[in-house]
């Protein structure tokens, strides 16, 4: 599930339009496209480029912000036309992507399939973080309930969906998610509740089972379950317009309780963006979703074996150290080949589980279903 906060204008539009007339790099330079927030594109440009650079010199890394998802797929499809043409895709490497994308693609062999025997480190990810051999996970993050504990004693933080529920409605005006297609914290509260609605059941959403007709099935009980909670969130049904804006309404002491990625609130912790009393908390019947952004690199890439080099060394140590001390991220490695002194300060948050959500047509029929069914006095823009 992408975390990307935006306002579409016309610039950005016409950006979008772009994207798959873009130039190639130069020749040894790998093009990377990235669909997440810009503080991983920083972290790609700042951090992992020079050091990759470094590691391997006369290869380069060009990093291209490639806006949402939609502009990757403008792109996989560009690539999947340039595999049947023979001709350049004119792109090497996707960081957030799900190459289940487009449709047909892996059967006609448009990604990569990762293993031992082409990527050094394999052995060391996370069983947690697998999805499908043609992704290679290489950080990780997951939606948690920050809480303010000079409000809430931590042994009374909800641990539950219905202790959750139940708070929420003890508590009018003290809870506040944001709007599910402006980030990934209040949408994946909204996934909780589908989950909820269909017996806690993470495995029945695929992003090859969509139709209209399941959509429909499975959605509306949620649709009923947020109605219900509407009442008595923050302003009597207010959603926030993005990720950051829930966190500065629990810094600004107007909320008790928010949802939040686990590595923003632990970044916003550690710059003093929220104090030391906030309080992290994750349920236990069934956690909120999350996932591990991964790494597609395309068969047809002029620069293919480059992008294999830098797919691996994204699982070094250092580069999954950086995950954790730049961004707050989860390493996509297990937390046992991480230094002891790290994995002793994050000892709470290291996830068990890690539910997930297709993307895909799911993304659009939730966002659609919510604001028509939950919200409909509240604008899209």
């Amino acid at each position: 599930m992408n975390r990307r906060e935006f306002l579409i204008t016309s610039s950005a539009a016409a950006g979008l339009l772009a994207l798959p007339r873009f130039a190639s790099a130069a020749a040894g330079t790998i093009d990377l496209y990235s669909g997440s927030d810009a503080n991983i594109v920083d972290l790609w440009n700042n951090v992992i480029r020079p050091a990759f650079e470094k590691a391997h010199p006369g290869v380069g890394l060009k990093v291209t912000d490639a806006g949402d998802n939609n502009g990757l797929r403008a792109i996989a499809d560009r690539a999947l036309a340039a595999l049947k043409t023979k001709t350049d895709p004119q792109a090497d490497l996707f960081e957030q992507f799900d190459p289940r994308l487009p449709s047909g693609g892996i059967d006609a062999g448009l990604w990569v399939k990762f293993s031992a025997e082409n990527i050094e480190g394999y052995d060391h990810i996370n069983p947690l973080a697998f999805d499908t051999p043609y992704s290679l996970p290489y950080r990780g993050s997951q939606v948690l309930l920050a809480y303010d504990t000079t409000k809430l004693d931590p042994k009374d933080a909800p641990k539950s969906w219905d202790q959750l529920t139940a708070w929420i409605k003890a508590n009018p005006g003290q809870f506040i998610y944001n709007r599910p297609d402006k980030g990934g914290s209040g949408g994946n509260f909204v996934r909780r509740a589908i989950h909820e609605a269909n017996g806690r059941d993470p495995k029945k959403f695929k992003v090859d089972n969509f139709s209209a007709d399941f959509a429909t099935e499975t959605l509306t009980p949620a649709w009923k379950i947020l109605n219900d909670l509407a009442p008595a969130l923050y302003d009597k049904g207010a959603y926030t317009a993005g990720n950051t804006q829930s966190i500065q309404l629990l810094a600004q002491g107007v909320v008790t309780m928010v949802p939040v990625w686990s590595d923003q609130v632990l970044q916003a912790i550690s710059q003093g963006v929220l104090p030391d009393t906030t309080g992290l908390v994750q349920l236990t019947d069934l956690a909120l979703c999350g996932g591990f952004s991964s790494i597609a690199v395309f068969s047809n890439g002029a620069n293919k074996d480059a992008a294999l080099k830098l797919a691996a060394f994204m699982l070094t140590k250092e580069m999954q150290e950086a995950i954790i001390t730049e961004i707050g991220g989860f390493p996509a490695i297990s937390w046992d080949h991480i230094s002891d002194d790290l994995r002793k300060k994050y000892a709470d948050v290291i996830p068990a589980t890690i539910p997930t959500f297709p993307g895909g047509d799911w993304e659009k029929a939730i966002a659609d279903g919510w604001y028509r069914n939950v919200a409909p006095g509240i604008s899209r823009t």
